[in-house]
This record gives structure tokens, C-alpha cells and sequence, in this order.
């Protein structure tokens, strides 16, 4: 059976799996998301939030909120929208078809202005967009395009765990585990590279593969 995240949205460009709160947010995490003046800034924000496990609903609404109200002039005032739309999706699900295209819109531009950013930070939103989301809710692209697009990520970029990490999922998540298990075991390698709740998603997918050791 092909895997499925348990998110709609692991986007994780960036979007991992959500982390749920585990602590009060304090003053100093509501004042970082305030005092955010680009919608980049405001989603790493976020992101650090989320990381510590201190985020709530609240504060990924609150986030949306402020960035919507900042422009998108560069790819990273575009990425930032789209990371930040991506994480109040994942509350969301399926009831929030708005923001997956506010998700798609953003990441799209991001990737048009400066598809390098992050080391195709934009291509890994919308691959990991295009293979997960049922295709009612995207407007530009399937999961072949995005199955492509995390292709070129890894070529490009091929010291990148992430990349490595969001192609393996994708060909899990279509049922096709041979190619997904050396993007495992490069990710097994470099798993201190990864973000803590990338490390999670990464030993999920290694269960799910049943990958018991690499070459």
C-alpha cells in the first residue's frame, strides 16, 4: 500500500510533519513574530516556534494574519508567504482549500523569482504539494510534476539532505519504494544534518520501507 503522510502538507520545503505544542508560548516567542518585518523573517519565526515545539494554533493564525498583510515583492518575501500559509493548512487539512492554493501561488513565484533559494526551497514545496494534495485542491500541477520537481532539486543540489529526504517520500507516498531507498540511506548518513522533526519523518520512512541497513 502506497504511504501516506499523516498531513495533507508535510511541505515541508519546509514543511516537516507538524509538531504539536508541547509548552505555553512565553512573551519572547509572541514578540519575534511581531517584530517580523518580512514574511521570510515571520515564518522562520514560526518555524523556531514549531522546532521547540512551543507553537499553537494561535500563533500559526496570528502568523498568517501579520504575513498577509506584508508584500510579496522578492522570492523570499514569496517564500515566506507560502511557508507560513503551508502551516496554518496543516491545521487545517482538507476544510482549507484556500490556503493549499495560497500555498501553490506563493511557492510558484518564490521559484520563478529564485527557484536557488534555500536549495530549491520552492521546488521542494511544490513537489511535495503537487504528490500529496488531492489534485481538486492545485491548479498548476500532479504528482508526475512533482515527482520531477524534487528530481531537479537532488540533481542540482546533491549534498542537500532535505531534497534527498522530500524525494524519498514522494516515491513512497506513490508506491514506489526501490527508488525512494537510496535517498534513505544518504539521509540515514547525514541524519544530523536534518531538523529534529525532519529526523522523525525520516525514521518513519524508514519503517515504512523496511530499510534495514545501506550499502
Amino acid at each position: 500500500m502506497p504511504f501516506r503522510s499523516v498531513l495533507p502538507l508535510t511541505l515541508a520545503l519546509l514543511f516537516p510533519a507538524g509538531c504539536a505544542a508541547h509548552a505555553e508560548p512565553t512573551s519572547r516567542d509572541a514578540s519575534a513574530t511581531e517584530a517580523a518585518t518580512t514574511p521570510l523573517a515571520l515564518a522562520d519565526a514560526l518555524e523556531e516556534k514549531i522546532e521547540r515545539g512551543v507553537d499553537t494554533p494561535e500563533l500559526r493564525r496570528a502568523a498568517h494574519a501579520r504575513a498577509s498583510e506584508l508584500p510579496a515583492k522578492s522570492a523570499e518575501d514569496a517564500l515566506g508567504r507560502a511557508i507560513v500559509a503551508g502551516r496554518l493548512a496543516q491545521l487545517k487539512g482538507l476544510s482549507a482549500p484556500g490556503l493549499v492554493r495560497e500555498v501553490e501561488h506563493y511557492a510558484r513565484l518564490s521559484a520563478k523569482l529564485d527557484p536557488t533559494l534555500r536549495y530549491g526551497a520552492a521546488w521542494r514545496i511544490l513537489g511535495t504539494l503537487y504528490v500529496m494534495a488531492p489534485a481538486a485542491l492545485v491548479e498548476h500541477g500532479d504528482s508526475e510534476t512533482g515527482l520531477e520537481l524534487l528530481q531537479q532539486a537532488v540533481r542540482k543540489w546533491p549534498d542537500h539532505p532535505e531534497n534527498h529526504l522530500r524525494l524519498a517520500e514522494a516515491y513512497l507516498t506513490l508506491g514506489d519504494e526501490a527508488p525512494a531507498l537510496p535517498h534513505l540511506c544518504f539521509c540515514r548518513k547525514h541524519r544530523s544534518e536534518l531538523r529534529r522533526a525532519d529526523q522523525r519523518l525520516l525514521d518513519e520512512l524508514i519503517e515504512q520501507a523496511e530499510l534495514s541497513h545501506c550499502p
